[in-house]
C-alpha cells in the first residue's frame, strides 16, 4: 500500500512542480528588475509550498508556536533535519528568510533552477572558500534585515536523533547581533527516511517554533560552545515534543 501512495504522491509533487514552474519563470522575468532580494519569488515558492503540502493526503501537519516568528524581525533560524521534507513542510511557517542550501540542490532539475532564481545561497561544504564566501552574503543578508534558514546538522539524520551542530549558523548570530529561532520538527524521517523513495504512512509531522533566544541570552561569545549549548537544548526539546505525540 505504501508503494502505491508513494507512486501518486511522487506524481502529484513532480506533477505540480512542472506545471508550475512556467509560471514561476514568467513572474521571475517580470519582476527581476525591481526585486533586488528577490522577495517576490520567495514567496511565490512559500505559497507553492503550502499547496503543494495540503495537496498530498498521507501526512497529518501539527505547527506550534508559529507566533514566535514575529514578522518583520531578522532571525538566524534554526531546525533540526531528518528528512528531504523539512524544506517543504519549513516553509509553511510563512516567514521571510534565505535558505542555505548545500551546492549539491542547485543540481537537481527545477529544484536547483528555483534556488538561482529565489537566490538561495548554496555552500560547498568541502570547500573553505566556499564556507568563507557563503558566511559573507549571509552576514549581509542579516544586516539587510532578512533572515537566514539554516540546518546546522548540514545533513539529514539517519536514526531521526539530532546530530552535531556545526558552528556557522552560531558563528553568524554572534557575529551579526541577531536573535536565533530554534524550531523542533519530527515525525518527517518516519515518513521519508534519508535515501528513501518510499513514502511511509501513519506518522504524524509536529512542527514546533520555540522562544527566540536573544544575543544577550548566548551566555557566550564562542560559537562552538554556543552550537553545542543549542544542540543539547534542542535535543532536550525534540525528546518533550516526541512525548506529547
Amino acid at each position: 500500500m505504501d508503494i502505491f501512495k508513494s507512486i501518486i504522491v511522487w506524481f502529484v509533487g513532480i506533477t505540480f512542480m512542472v506545471i508550475m514552474f512556467p509560471v514561476t519563470l514568467i513572474v521571475w522575468l517580470a519582476v527581476l528588475p525591481f526585486d533586488r532580494n528577490r522577495s517576490v519569488m520567495h514567496w511565490i515558492l512559500i505559497y507553492q509550498g503550502l499547496i503543494l503540502s495540503r495537496l498530498i493526503p498521507i501526512w497529518k501537519i501539527k505547527i506550534e508556536g508559529r507566533e514566535k516568528a514575529v514578522r518583520g524581525t531578522t532571525y538566524v533560524i534554526i531546525s533540526n533535519h531528518q528528512s528531504i521534507l523539512d524544506i517543504l513542510l519549513l516553509n509553511c511557517l510563512r516567514h521571510r528568510f534565505k535558505w542555505i542550501s548545500k551546492i549539491e540542490n542547485i543540481k537537481v532539475p527545477i529544484l536547483g533552477w528555483y534556488l538561482k532564481m529565489a537566490d538561495y545561497i548554496t555552500v560547498d561544504r568541502g570547500n573553505e572558500d566556499s564556507k568563507a564566501e557563503m558566511l559573507e552574503k549571509s552576514y549581509v543578508c542579516l544586516k539587510q534585515g532578512i533572515s537566514l534558514m539554516i540546518f546546522p546538522e548540514g545533513t539529514r539524520s539517519k536514526n531521526m536523533r539530532i546530530g552535531f551542530f556545526k558552528r556557522g549558523a552560531f558563528q553568524l548570530a554572534i557575529q551579526a547581533c541577531k536573535p536565533i529561532l530554534p524550531i523542533i520538527i519530527n515525525g518527517t524521517g518516519g515518513v521519508l527516511p534519508k535515501h528513501g523513495f518510499i513514502f511511509h504512512s501513519g506518522h504524524k509531522i509536529r512542527i514546533r517554533v520555540l522562544d527566540p533566544v536573544h544575543p544577550e541570552s548566548f551566555g557566550t561569545g564562542n560559537p562552538d560552545k554556543l552550537a553545542l549549548n543549542f544542540s543539547n537544548f534542542m535535543t532536550t526539546a525534540l525528546k518533550e515534543l516526541r512525548k506529547g505525540t
